[in-house]
């Protein structure tokens, strides 16, 4: 009789999942797109049940995929953390190290510094995908999530490694041409352009003349939306708009006159930036690692007003 499921199978089922195709697995595990769908096929044969939809342009799980999929994680964190719970007399970080962030501070600022961590940490494995929307903190699909703001889950550990704001931002030409809001109401008959990320209301503003003070609820408008951040910043660029946008993101446009800072006087909710990682994990050297990694990389930005990332 054949066995029903291999250890190795789930490395591999694991892989497959988050790649999101055959063709993307292939390339990731270093294996032709056959060899991949005939490694499926065994395992789906053996199991006695499909584990994947394909399609001509994407796959998809079954519901029993699902069920393999959250097993597989599980299984696969509790062996990486029994690795390194038995090798903790060894003070190198070793394993796969799974990292989530944001799209364009992923790009900007998080790929290249894991550049520099794995160069320090050549025996730890660093996959990093970056996602619109922050994954679901429930799911075991990531070691480290670098996110905006404190998350809401208890369960989970957040160390933040920077601060940051939000501030409200126009081309000196859109300024030039519509003139410049002098209240969070005149907000409203501007042109904003909107960015529709992560859980936060769409099209709803709050604004503060402290941090501390009641703050202002503003509905506003606008031709444009995306939901990339950059792509936002460039039509903001281009005088298409109002925008509200992380300081990181903007600050050299701020700095050489590209954009002009609206209504400095009003505060937006912090946005501060945390590293969080589920508390099962705390002990996996290579996620302190690189956890106290990043801590010390954004160090200068901690308490000590605006964002000036490295």
């Amino acid at each position: 009789m054949s066995t029903p499921l291999l250890a190795a199978d789930l490395g591999f089922f694991a892989a497959l999942a988050m790649a999101g195709s055959l063709s993307t697995a292939a390339r990731e595990l270093r294996l032709t797109t056959a060899a991949v769908s005939k490694r499926l096929s065994q395992m789906e044969a053996r199991l006695g049940v499909p584990l994947v939809n394909r399609t001509t342009r994407r796959m998809s799980l079954t519901v029993e995929g699902e069920t393999v999929l959250r097993t597989a994680r599980s299984v696969l964190a509790e062996l990486a953390d029994l690795e390194q719970q038995l090798g903790a007399s060894r003070s190198t970080p070793t394993g796969l190290l799974r990292v989530n962030a944001t799209l364009g501070f992923g790009r900007s600022h998080i790929g290249p510094l894991i550049g520099r961590f794995a160069q320090q940490h050549p025996h730890v494995d660093v996959r990093l995908q970056l996602s619109v929307d922050p994954p679901a903190l429930s799911e075991d699909a990531f070691d480290v999530c670098v996110r905006f703001g404190p998350p809401p889950d208890a369960r989970v550990i957040a160390r933040k490694i920077a601060d940051n704001r939000r501030l409200l931002c126009a081309a000196p030409t859109y300024l030039a041409r519509f003139g410049e809001p002098k209240s969070p109401a005149e907000l409203a008959q501007h042109n904003f352009i909107g960015i529709r990320q992560g859980d936060d209301a769409y099209g709803v503003i709050r604004l503060s003349r402290g941090r501390q003070a009641k703050s202002e609820t503003v509905k506003t408008r606008g031709n444009l939306t995306t939901n990339d951040g950059g792509i936002a910043v460039q039509w903001a660029l281009e005088g298409q708009g109002i925008l509200l946008r992380a300081e990181w993101d903007i600050r050299d446009h701020l700095a050489k006159g590209q954009l002009v800072q609206v209504l400095p006087q009003f505060h937006t909710p912090d946005a501060d930036i945390y590293a969080v990682y589920p508390a099962q994990h705390k002990s996996a050297a290579r996620v302190r690692a690189f956890v106290e990694f990043l801590v010390e990389a954004f160090k200068p930005t901690i308490h000590q007003g605006p964002a000036k990332f490295p």
